[in-house]
């Protein structure tokens, strides 16, 4: 369900604070909603009604409903009252899919909340319940955001239950240390054509050695200048009219390096795809690489860890924020 940015009061505009934040009756604005105001106008006409004819059950049924409002004006209130909303690292995403900001809503009482929401202007949310004495998770859904750190900013946290005819809210914006952890990551795209990766530096050089030593053939990339003309695959090239260069593995002293520089793009974004679908590419080959970016190099290495870093400088390549 696609929510608006929830209003709050002009005079009382949301402040910056750091989490955990509770819920308390000051901080939380309650109006009737469509439905409630089409509710309140039914009454008129039954109470309006009841006073022209003088029906003694027109006037029952009139403060009998009124009541039921009162009620259920009260319950959507006592809602959100009282819930401790904490920021939740998310997952990062890589640019072009759907990302999710997570909150977590802890409530500490014996009563079981219902259908707690949260609303953002450029993303969706689901309605979740909140057993007693536990917690819940948020979950809003950004649709397609662009490369970089994404924070939540403002948003607003609310609920309609138990009748639909008042919507009860609060609006808030985190900052300092809950700021920095609360939010997005989002990598580059990686580009969609599968270039092969730049030479690795002193490829020429320990090639001699490398076949001597009966490296395995693993194979074929494009030709790029430096490359040995021994390892060149003349005969797929006779067929194929284009340069091949021929794959070893165990290539000892050979260091891939990633560089800004040796993408083919001139676009900024384009050549961080680049490098990113070149990271890609040689993680899941068990290759190390280094990578370096224009003010900013990242030391040779494989694994799991050294991959999420070079996609964070990735992502965070020109910006200028605090989270850069």
């Amino acid at each position: 369900m696609k929510l608006p940015a929830l209003p709050y009061l002009p005079w009382r505009p949301p402040r910056l604070e750091c989490g955990p934040i509770r819920l308390d009756a000051r901080r939380l604005y309650i109006l009737p909603t469509r439905a409630g105001l089409v509710f309140a106008l039914l009454l008129l006409g039954l109470l309006i009604g009841a006073i022209n004819y003088g029906l003694s059950l027109a006037y029952l049924f009139t403060f009998w409903f009124a009541g039921l409002g009162v009620t259920g004006m009260l319950r959507t209130q006592r809602n959100l009252s009282g819930l401790v909303i904490r920021a939740q690292a998310s997952a990062p995403v890589f640019a072009g899919e759907n990302a999710r900001l997570l909150l977590e809503a802890e409530n500490p009482s014996a009563l079981k909340r219902y259908r707690v929401g949260l609303a953002h202007p450029a993303g969706e949310s689901e309605e979740y319940d909140a057993p007693a004495g536990g917690k819940a998770e948020l979950a809003l859904i950004l649709s397609q955001p662009e490369r970089g750190w994404q924070p939540l900013g403002r948003f607003a946290i609310y609920s309609r239950y138990p009748l639909g005819l008042f919507r009860c809210w609060t609006v808030l914006e985190l900052s300092g240390a809950d700021s920095a952890s609360h939010g997005v990551l989002v990598y580059p795209a990686p580009a969609r054509d599968n270039l092969p990766l730049p030479a690795s530096d002193g490829a020429g050089k320990h090639s001699e050695v490398s076949l001597a030593e009966g490296d395995d053939f693993t194979g074929l990339r494009a030709y790029q200048a430096g490359d040995p003309p021994r390892r060149i695959a003349w005969k797929t090239a006779a067929r194929s009219q284009s340069l091949l260069t021929k794959q070893f593995s165990g290539q000892r002293g050979a260091r891939l390096r990633l560089d800004w520089s040796r993408t083919p793009e001139k676009d900024t974004e384009a050549r961080l795809s680049r490098l990113t679908r070149w990271a890609l590419d040689a993680h899941a080959a068990g290759q190390p690489f280094e990578l370096s970016l224009p003010g900013r190099s990242i030391v040779m290495g494989s694994g799991e860890t050294h991959l999420r870093h070079c996609l964070e400088a990735l992502a965070r390549y020109g910006q200028t924020n605090g989270q850069a």
